[in-house]
């Protein structure tokens, strides 16, 4: 084989790699934004169903509730 054949087929070699790349990135592509989409249908779901997050203020008052039972167990 002459060097510009051989050059050839490292081109082919590399584009047909780089595809294959491609390809992959965009099957992980597809995954992830189905994975979004589920996961936007059962946030929707949750929001519908009333369930919400606790707010700051709510988290920092259990938080206090639980150092106080930490402090003094013999009050449960």
């Amino acid at each position: 084989m002459t060097d510009q054949q051989k050059h050839l087929q490292q081109v082919l070699e590399q584009q047909n790699q780089v595809v294959a790349e491609i390809n992959n990135l965009n099957n992980q592509l597809t995954i992830k934004r189905e994975l979004a989409l589920k996961l936007q249908g059962v946030l929707e779901y949750l929001e519908q169903t009333g369930v919400t997050l606790p707010t700051p203020e709510e988290i920092a008052e259990e938080e206090k509730k639980e150092e106080e039972n930490v402090e003094s167990p013999e009050k449960q």
